[in-house]
């Protein structure tokens, strides 16, 4: 049996960002409840949810860290939620881990030597 170093599969968590206003008011767009989920390298919005791009472009460099099994007492498994990038908006966006999902290096490599047939063009069966 192989172990974690030499297998080729990993392990993401899907996460679902939300947005939340609390006691300061939200000065830039923010809806309560607005969200989109990450699944692998996606983002998915739902009909009609919004994000800002202030707020996305601050948010984007902690989801592939959020994705990755980190020990429970690590900060990234710990704090679930990041200010809006205006220190004057009251907003915040929860980060929640959902479901473990299994990816495969040769799925998910450029590397011509590696490469094998990208996980989105396999069926949910396939995978």
């Amino acid at each position: 049996m192989k172990d974690d170093t030499d297998s080729d599969d990993f392990w993401l968590y899907d996460l679902r960002v939300e947005t939340v206003v609390g006691d300061r008011t939200a000065v830039c767009r923010h809806v309560e409840g607005e969200s989109f989920r990450v699944e692998g390298e996606l983002l998915i919005f739902d009909e009609g949810q919004k994000v800002s791009m202030y707020a996305l472009a601050a948010l984007l460099p902690l989801l592939p860290v959020k994705q990755r099994p980190t020990s429970s007492n690590d900060w990234v498994s710990t704090d679930a939620e990041v200010a809006c990038p205006d220190p004057n908006c009251g907003g915040r966006f929860r980060i929640v881990r959902g479901k473990k999902r299994r990816f495969n290096h040769a799925e998910t490599t450029g590397l011509p030597s590696s490469r094998e047939t990208p996980y989105w063009q396999k069926s949910e069966s396939e995978r």
